[in-house]
């Protein structure tokens, strides 16, 4: 059986109609549609699958997160595989593999996650954490889809607030027990992967299954608005890292950013609010 794990709100709420086109993709294939927003006992769910049972998960990067957190602890061993229907599609941009294909087999990108924790609660991450104007251009655009915006340009947001909407942090940064200070902070984020934000190679560098499981932190710092808003752009082609002035790349296992005021924070997309400090942890600390 393929069990079809579907958001319908995915893609300004055509999740279900893309889920849908599997019966053509999966001919032959017994396929069970459920409706993750309908979905309430994870445990039962995965204590009743059989070991030749496929999951199919049909949604964006903020669905691939849920899956990941809501199946932590309960020993899934199914086969699980990954069918685009969001919109930034970073998880399969930094595996270079086309969101109109698929369904892709994920099996192993979904173990060994890291975590990280940001006002109180712990929670698994797939691509990145954004911490600074990054989270901000989420919170913004949870603002607009509230009063009923659809189409949202996460590029012009960014503009406007690094033009004055967002105001830098100064930071305090400490990976794997050394602590470093940075002013003027326009993001710090620790990345999984390379990239986040619907096409930004935030971490050029970063392997996603590196046998270490490092993770890679990215501190844009000490620049004025309108030099930052001259290199923002690069980060699309992970040229950023190059301007070493303003920005740190830095590796570790265990990741702790602090602001001197609170920011929104990013997971994998989902907006966490009023944040002043989070830990980022690898898999290998666990």
């Amino acid at each position: 059986m393929h069990y079809i794990l579907y958001n319908p709100k995915a893609n300004t709420n055509k999740g279900e109609a893309k889920a849908r086109t599997l019966d053509g993709v999966l001919k032959g294939q017994d396929l069970k549609y459920i409706n993750v927003l309908e979905l309430k006992d994870y445990r039962t769910f995965a204590s009743n699958l059989k070991s030749d049972d496929v999951i199919v998960i049909v949604g964006g990067d903020g669905s691939l997160n849920h899956f990941a957190n809501d199946f932590a602890g309960l020993g899934l061993e199914n086969k699980v595989l990954y069918y685009a229907a969001g919109t930034g599609n970073d998880f399969l941009r930094d595996l270079d593999l086309d969101p109109a294909g698929g369904p892709y087999d994920i099996t192993k990108y979904m173990k060994d996650l890291p975590s990280v924790k940001a006002n109180g609660k712990s929670s698994l991450f797939l691509n990145g954490i954004g911490y600074g104007i990054d989270g901000y251009c989420c919170e913004v655009a949870d603002q607009m889809h509230a009063a009923g915006i659809e189409e949202v340009n996460y590029s012009s947001i960014a503009i406007k607030g690094l033009l004055g909407k967002y105001k830098p942090r100064n930071a305090k940064v400490t990976v794997d027990g050394k602590t470093s200070s940075y002013n003027r902070v326009w993001l710090a984020a620790t990345m999984n992967g390379r990239f986040y934000g619907g096409g930004m190679m935030n971490a050029p560098r970063q392997d996603r299954l590196n046998k270490d499981r490092k993770l890679t932190l990215i501190v844009f710092h000490g620049s004025r608005k309108l030099h930052t808003l001259m290199m923002f752009p690069s980060i699309f082609k992970g040229e950023h890292v190059k301007h070493t002035k303003n920005v740190a790349v830095l590796e570790g296992y265990d990741i702790t950013v602090e602001f001197d005021s609170p920011c929104a924070l990013q997971i994998d997309g989902e907006t966490v609010l009023a944040v002043s400090k989070y830990n980022a942890k690898s898999s290998k600390l666990k």
